[in-house]
């Protein structure tokens, strides 16, 4: 990305009009002034254990101080990303868990818990993106004509699409435009990485992170691509794009659909992108094949079929949550169906889930610390299940984490089709935040893994009757899973490890 006397901006060689780059240039001036950016400011970079992810992948955080343990160049992996929903911390996670299990520390480096700059622009950012998320789920028109346009650059609908363009001014994340403003607002964030031997390796689970690291001078930076929709503010030219699918790979390799008038753009050169496949942890790729015959076993028992049920980061989607539990009680009281309910790290959730359960609440089994989530997931690993569970944490690292540790010993995930979409457990999808999300479903479904999309409740509730009632089909997902481990489908956050640390990913010699 460089700039011209002229302000053009470019992105692999494809160039912005004056006018878009003059307005991307007097954003960033306008930012500067709004989080105070000093571009002499320095930051001092230490580590300290991280009191929830240390003792699961010994990941070690980076702080701002100068007291602390030194950053090692050569033992060390630097895992950055921040706290957007929770989907971001997930990719991270599966990140740090590969890092480890291939000798290395997980350094882990949120942007949004070092003071400064960082910390107010990223917030800022945030603030929105949570509220839109959430008025989409409460509003079918803001959803469908605004938030889906925004999310994916979609114009199947020209004429509303014409003055909401105008009106949200390139917000669109697909187009080229949204890409170059994002890289220009992370160019202040560069200060930070001073603070790092540029050479160290860094691997990150958002494209903010990945633009202030390379506008931050750091040499080899790789990019874990989230979704399965690309979409020109991923790219971050100076990175290496790990990129979960196929499909995703052409995409962002032709920068297909990047430009607003529908131009053929020159394309990502070979060097800057990888398909590495789904990005997942290493202790769930691991026991694919004991987990999906536990599974079968289960099922040939007649044992209650253990659902898991996520709330994602933004906490949206509370109707339809209450209409999945109040669906699945009488299922439970049947002994026909387990359920998990993983509300993360959002108190208010359950005060209003509680609320609501009237007299079931006494079926409410709670789980509200990681202590306790662990002993029972360990628990029922062998033994059985019964009953609605609720989980609860204080902090985002276990509320995300405990998702993933749970998949092990249950049978089916249902969740919207976020990062999870790529996880190896048969799952079912309700309905997308944004539109983005919607390849992500399709992407499950074709590989076996999953569900479509069910975009209605009703759709949604038949799914988990099947799922309850019959066996073809957690059967066929569970073969899939194990036929996709064999192709090396789950793989990639190992491999975007061996990309930016250049050790080979050997599934013989993991630690």
């Amino acid at each position: 990305m460089d700039g011209t006397q002229k302000k053009t901006l470019s992105l692999y060689g494809n160039e912005l009009k004056a006018g878009d780059a003059k307005k991307i240039e007097k954003r960033q001036k306008w930012m500067k002034k709004k989080f105070g950016y000093n571009p002499e400011e320095t930051y001092d970079l230490r580590l300290k254990d991280n009191p929830h992810l240390g003792p699961i992948f010994g990941v070690k955080d980076v702080i701002r101080s100068n007291e602390g343990e030194e950053i090692e160049k050569g033992k060390g992996v630097i895992i950055s990303t921040i706290r957007m929903g929770f989907g971001h911390y997930r990719i991270a996670m599966s990140a740090a868990s590969c890092a480890k299990a291939m000798g290395f520390t997980p350094y882990w480096l949120d942007l949004l818990a070092i003071p400064g700059v960082p910390t107010r622009i990223i917030n800022w950012c945030n603030t929105n993106y949570s509220r839109f998320s959430r008025i989409s789920q409460r509003n079918k028109f803001f959803n469908k004509y605004i938030w889906e346009s925004v999310t994916t650059g979609d114009k199947t609908l020209p004429g509303i699409w014409g003055f909401l363009n105008k009106w949200i001014e390139g917000w669109p994340w697909r187009f080229l435009k949204t890409s170059l403003k994002d890289y220009k607002m992370s160019e202040l964030l560069g200060n930070l990485h001073h603070g790092l031997p540029k050479d160290m390796p860094v691997i990150t689970s958002h494209m903010w992170n990945s633009m202030g690291a390379v506008a931050g001078g750091m040499t080899k930076v790789v990019d874990m691509m989230f979704d399965n929709w690309p979409m020109a503010f991923q790219l971050t030219e100076g990175a290496v794009h790990a990129v979960q699918t196929q499909s995703g790979y052409f995409g962002f390799r032709t920068m297909r659909g990047f430009d607003q008038k529908g131009r053929v753009l020159k394309p990502v050169p070979q060097e800057a992108i990888q398909f590495t496949g789904h990005h997942v942890d290493h202790e769930l790729v691991h026991n694919i094949e004991a987990d999906c015959d536990a599974r079968i076993s289960r099922m040939r028992n007649n044992e209650p079929r253990r659902f898991l049920l996520t709330m994602g980061g933004a906490g949206a989607q509370r109707e339809l949550f209450k209409e999945i539990i109040d669906h699945c009680l009488p299922l439970i009281k049947q002994e026909k169906l387990t359920l998990f309910v993983n509300l993360g790290d959002h108190k208010d959730n359950w005060d209003w889930l509680e609320g609501t359960l009237g007299n079931n609440k006494e079926m409410v089994t709670t789980h509200f610390s990681w202590e306790d989530t662990k002993a029972y997931a360990d628990g029922i690993r062998e033994g059985t299940a019964k009953g609605l569970h609720v989980l609860l944490f204080d902090n985002t690292y276990h509320a995300v984490y405990a998702t993933n540790y749970l998949m092990r010993v249950s049978d089916v995930l249902i969740t919207k089709p976020s990062e999870l979409a790529f996880y190896p457990i048969p799952k079912i999808f309700n309905e997308r935040v944004g539109g983005h999300e919607k390849w992500g479903a399709i992407r499950s479904a074709e590989v076996g893994d999953g569900t479509l999309e069910t975009r209605t409740i009703p759709e949604t509730l038949q799914a988990i009757d099947l799922m309850v009632q019959e066996d073809d089909l957690l059967e066929m997902y569970c073969d899939g899973i194990v036929k996709n481990k064999s192709i090396g489908l789950y793989d990639g956050a190992y491999k975007s490890v061996e990309l930016a640390t250049g050790k080979k990913f050997d599934r013989n010699q993991l630690g």
